[in-house]
């Protein structure tokens, strides 16, 4: 068996990739030693980088087109290698390609809760989930950092150490933001925007380029969600007296419309008793039109004035408004009446507001 495959690894002179999977990410093309007949046909799709590897060592790159395996189109094998068949004999090289698309939908997510500080709620736990997509903008690197020996790589192969690195800088970012609990929502573009734009130069390091991160759902723990539309619920239904009455008055409809024998009687009954109760409360509470009494009769608040030293008084708000259009009594006046703890001036009494409004204030200088 191992004849055959030396014998066709002679004779096939066609390398290309075609892929059939959506999570490759690089491919190794197989040859039987690793021998590769000089002359061989390299087809590089669309999408696709390869990259010529001679006893480890990077010797050539091709970009998307169709090459032959010869001494012009590979100058630098050409100084690494000393060819004394005059380049006709079969080499030695491995080719890898390297899939440049878009890989999409790769998921992240916090394995555990993030613990942060709300203005709102105090200390919560918050988890969050989304997608991302990635590809390979430095062949170079990606082979060297990540892929190594490895012939066929995928997505998977690296996707739990990109989203460890996406959770940490989230969980950072979502910390330092002090964006409210119930405010995340709207701003999960922006966060994205943001996580995108901080793990960028760390994925660089890999030779991968993040394209897009989406933040799908931020959530609450379930006890805290429960809290929530429990505290949401109240506010939709707003009077709780009046609830209770629309939930009495939709049992007692239903039991009405249950019959049941003698049993529905009484309790038709008791619910008819209950209904009364509950219209005659109502009805006491609801404000009534007419007062019974007359209101109390309104008392006239006296004030005492301190007039060239002494004290004066008491007069009625009328005539401290008299004795402020005389001029007797001006706006550093002191007054007093009872409920003021001191002696304050005229023009600081709420009362005398009106009567000052005629007076102009005192001449400058």
């Amino acid at each position: 068996m191992g004849f055959w495959n030396k014998l066709f690894g002679e004779f096939v002179d066609v390398i290309e990739w075609t892929d059939s999977s959506s999570d490759t990410m690089v491919y190794r093309f197989e040859r039987f030693g690793n021998e590769i007949k000089y002359g061989a046909m390299l087809t590089v799709r669309e999408s696709q980088t390869a990259i010529l590897v001679s006893e480890g060592r990077v010797a050539d790159f091709y970009e998307p087109g169709l090459y032959q395996l010869e001494t012009r189109n590979m100058p630098i094998l050409t100084t690494l290698e000393s060819w004394p068949h005059g380049f006709k004999s079969p080499f030695k090289a491995e080719v890898y390609f390297f899939n440049m698309r878009r890989f999409t939908d790769l998921k992240w997510g916090t394995k555990n809760p993030i613990m942060l500080r709300d203005k709102e709620f105090g200390p919560l736990r918050l988890r969050a989930f989304g997608t991302y997509s990635v590809r390979i903008n430095e062949p170079l690197a990606f082979i060297k950092e990540i892929v190594g020996t490895g012939g066929h790589f995928r997505t998977d192969d690296i996707s739990s150490q990109l989203r460890n690195l996406i959770v940490s800088r989230f969980s950072d970012i979502i910390g330092e933001s002090g964006i409210p609990a119930l405010d995340l929502a709207a701003n999960y573009d922006e966060l994205g925007a943001y996580i995108t734009e901080r793990i960028a130069p760390e994925f660089s390091k890999y030779g991968l380029e993040v394209l897009q991160l989406l933040v799908e759902n931020i959530s609450l723990p379930p006890e805290v969600e429960k809290a929530l539309d429990k505290r949401t619920s109240m506010g939709i239904i707003g009077d709780l007296h009046r609830y209770t009455q629309f939930q009495a008055a939709e049992a007692m409809a239903a039991a009405a419309q249950n019959p049941s024998g003698g049993a529905s009687e009484g309790i038709g009954m008791g619910m008819g008793f209950a209904v009364a109760r509950e219209l005659g409360k109502s009805l006491s509470e609801q404000p009534s039109t007419q007062q019974a009494t007359p209101p109390p009769i309104p008392t006239s608040t006296v004030y005492f004035v301190a007039i060239a030293g002494h004290q004066e008084g008491p007069y009625a708000l009328k005539v401290i408004e008299q004795k402020v259009r005389s001029g007797e009594i001006n706006r550093d006046t002191l007054v007093w009446s009872a409920g003021m703890a001191e002696w304050k001036p005229a023009g600081q009494v709420p009362e005398f507001s009106a009567a000052f409004a005629h007076v102009p204030p005192p001449l400058p200088g």
